[in-house]
C-alpha cells in the first residue's frame, strides 16, 4: 500500500480517514484527538454543548469557541460543516465564520433546493478544502460536485448511522458506480468499522473512508458510558429501523425506539414519527445523557464489528494499518 494518496494530499492528513460530524457527540478534545492521531476531526452541531442554543447568535458564538479550543489542542487540520442549523439562513454566516477563523476544511451536506454554488466558491476562494456529501449519492450530484470545485466527494450508503439515505443501496454498491465517473477522489461512508471495510472500500475505488459509529466507541468521545457499552454488545441484527423524515433512522433498542417502530408498523406518518422521536433532543437524551427511556441511539450497521472501547489513536491505527 502506498504511504499517501490524494485524500491525504488534499487534506494535509497522515491518513485518508475522516471522523463524521455527529450531532451532540463531538467537542474540541475529541476532534483534536482525531486530527492528532492522523485523521481529520470534525466539529458537529451542538459541539461541546448540553443544551439547545437560544438564538442564532449563540450558535455562532458556541461554534467559534469550539473552533478556537480545537486550535489550542492541535496544529493539524480539522473541519466544520456549513449546515449546523435547521435555519438555512445560517449557512452564510457559518461560512463567514469558518473563513474568519481559518478553518481548513468545510463540509457541504448537499441537498436539493438550496444553491450551494456561491457558498462553495466563497469558501474555495478563501482557501478552504471542500467536502461534498449528498444524502443520496448519484452520478448527477457527483458531476455537479466536480463542476463547482469540490475537492472530495463522499459517497454514502444505506449502512450508515444518522439520517439514512432515501435510496436503500448498500455502501459497497453505491460507491462503485461513482468512482469511474468523476476525476476528484471519492470517500466511502456507511458501515465501515474495521480494516476489512477500509480495504474493501479501497478495492472498489474509494481513496479514503468517512467513519462515524466506530468513533463513538472511543475513550475521548463524549457519548454516555452506558451507551458505549451497548455498542460493544449490539449487532446490526438487533437494531430498530423506522420511517421518519426524510427517510429512515436506526437505533439500538430503547423504550422510545420501540414506540417509534410500533408507530411505523401501525401506519403513522413520517411527520408523526418524527415528532414522537423528539427530533432535535431525542439523540441528546439517548446518546449524550444515556437516557434509554426517552432517547434513541443512532448507529450504523458497522456496530457489529465493535468489540471494545479504545482510544481514538488505537482505532485509527487499526483502521489505517495498511498506511502505517
Amino acid at each position: 500500500m502506498k504511504q499517501t494518496n490524494r485524500i491525504c494530499e488534499i487534506l494535509g492528513t497522515r491518513y485518508p480517514i475522516i471522523q463524521a460530524p455527529m450531532s451532540w457527540l463531538t467537542d474540541a478534545r475529541f476532534v483534536a484527538a482525531v486530527s492528532n492521531a492522523g485523521g481529520l476531526g470534525f466539529l458537529a452541531p451542538h459541539a461541546g454543548q448540553t443544551t439547545n442554543p437560544c438564538s442564532n447568535e449563540e450558535v455562532l458564538a458556541r461554534l467559534q469557541e469550539q473552533i478556537r479550543k480545537v486550535k489550542a489542542l492541535t496544529d493539524k487540520p480539522f473541519g466544520v460543516p456549513v449546515v449546523l442549523s435547521y435555519d438555512l439562513a445560517m449557512i452564510e454566516p457559518i461560512s463567514d465564520l469558518l473563513i474568519a477563523e481559518q478553518v481548513p476544511v468545510a463540509l457541504i451536506n448537499y441537498f436539493e433546493g438550496y444553491d450551494f454554488e456561491p457558498i462553495i466558491a466563497k469558501l474555495k476562494n478563501a482557501g478552504l478544502k471542500i467536502l461534498f456529501r449528498p444524502l443520496n449519492p448519484t452520478l448527477e450530484n457527483a458531476r455537479f460536485a466536480e463542476k463547482v470545485g469540490a475537492d472530495i466527494f463522499i459517497s454514502t450508503g444505506f449502512d450508515e448511522g444518522g439520517t439514512l439515505p432515501t435510496q436503500q443501496i448498500g455502501s459497497f454498491s453505491v460507491v462503485s458506480h461513482i468512482v469511474d465517473e468523476i476525476s476528484i477522489p471519492v470517500m466511502l461512508a456507511g458501515g465501515i468499522a474495521d480494516v476489512r471495510g477500509v480495504r474493501a472500500a479501497l478495492a472498489l475505488g474509494a481513496e479514503g473512508v468517512y467513519v462515524g459509529t466506530a468513533f463513538l466507541a472511543t475513550v475521548e468521545n463524549r457519548m454516555a458510558d452506558n451507551v458505549k457499552q451497548l455498542l460493544v454488545s449490539t449487532t446490526a441484527n438487533d437494531l430498530h429501523i423506522y420511517r421518519t423524515n426524510p427517510a429512515y433512522y436506526r437505533s439500538i433498542p430503547t423504550a422510545l425506539s420501540t414506540q417509534l417502530v410500533a408507530m411505523d408498523a401501525q401506519g403513522a406518518s413520517r411527520d408523526e414519527i418524527e415528532k414522537a422521536s423528539k427530533f432535535g433532543t431525542g439523540m441528546r437524551l439517548g446518546m449524550l445523557e444515556g437516557n434509554l427511556d426517552e432517547g434513541y441511539i443512532s448507529v450504523g450497521n458497522g456496530v457489529t464489528l465493535i468489540k471494545e472501547i479504545r482510544s481514538v489513536q488505537a482505532l485509527i491505527d487499526d483502521l489505517m494499518q495498511d498506511f502505517r
